[in-house]
């Protein structure tokens, strides 16, 4: 099932620089974003219906979703952030993330978060309220803005959007990371033969994510027009069925 709902993420070139002066709170009056197809057609009930997304909105569900390793997917997320550096998370993601990836820069670093949906953007911002260094707007991650950030966050979001996009997000995230940056992507992966729910996440896939079984055909980098201008290391969890990948820029 999907977790961070299909947004993106952008940011001004100055808010490092700014980041004690802004708040978590949404500009007055957002564009109103499209919303595309496959978002409305396949994960509305999860990410488009405010009641829907206030119950899917805690960790208890998100560790069911994730068989049990939401905390160990999370903390490993958050141990590639340190304090004082420029962050990008794309996507609002349900849970205790967010609030928990606002505090490890702390108020020498700063945390941006995009979304596509202004439900979704609402619901980040309020888990931002007591953090002055993060705040939360409304961006597509497939053109995230000019800025550039040290670490670019993108955790369970590429197996929700289908292929073309995949691309897309991935050339588009790239670009935002400095020489010495890095991008990491948490999401699902290949498991090994053996794996008892091998079977049942390829049906689970079939019925409720139709765009996830690329991630076992494919490796992330498959998906970046210029991959070897990063170093890419791959971790995986569980039996396989989790990754993360991080691509540093060289």
């Amino acid at each position: 099932m999907k977790l961070p709902a299909n947004h993106h993420v952008v940011a001004d070139s100055g808010l490092r620089d700014t980041a004690s002066t802004h708040r978590s709170s949404l500009p007055e009056d957002p564009a109103n974003p499209v919303i595309p197809a496959y978002l409305r057609e396949v994960y509305y009930w999860a990410y488009l219906d405010s009641t829907n997304a206030r119950l899917l909105d805690h960790d208890a569900i998100v560790s069911l979703i994730l068989l049990g390793n939401n905390t160990r997917l999370r903390r490993s997320l958050i141990s590639e952030i340190t304090a004082g550096q420029r962050v990008l998370q794309v996507a609002h993601v349900y849970g205790r993330l967010i609030p928990e990836m606002a505090r490890q820069p702390g108020p020498s670093g700063y945390l941006e978060v995009i979304d596509l949906v202004p439900l979704q953007a609402a619901l980040c911002g309020k888990k931002l309220r007591d953090f002055p260094q993060a705040q939360v707007r409304i961006a597509n991650a497939t053109d995230p803005g000019e800025a550039m950030y040290d670490v670019v966050s993108c955790f369970f979001l590429l197996h929700e959007i289908p292929d073309d996009l995949k691309r897309s997000v991935v050339d588009a995230l790239l670009r935002r990371i400095d020489r010495g940056g890095k991008v990491v992507f948490v999401d699902y992966h290949q498991p090994v033969k053996w794996h008892p729910l091998r079977g049942l996440m390829r049906l689970l896939f079939k019925r409720l994510e139709p765009f996830a079984e690329s991630l076992w055909r494919h490796q992330i980098a498959d998906f970046a027009t210029s991959p070897e201008n990063y170093r890419w290391q791959k971790q995986t969890f569980f039996g396989g069925l989790y990754q993360k990948t991080i691509a540093y820029r060289v």
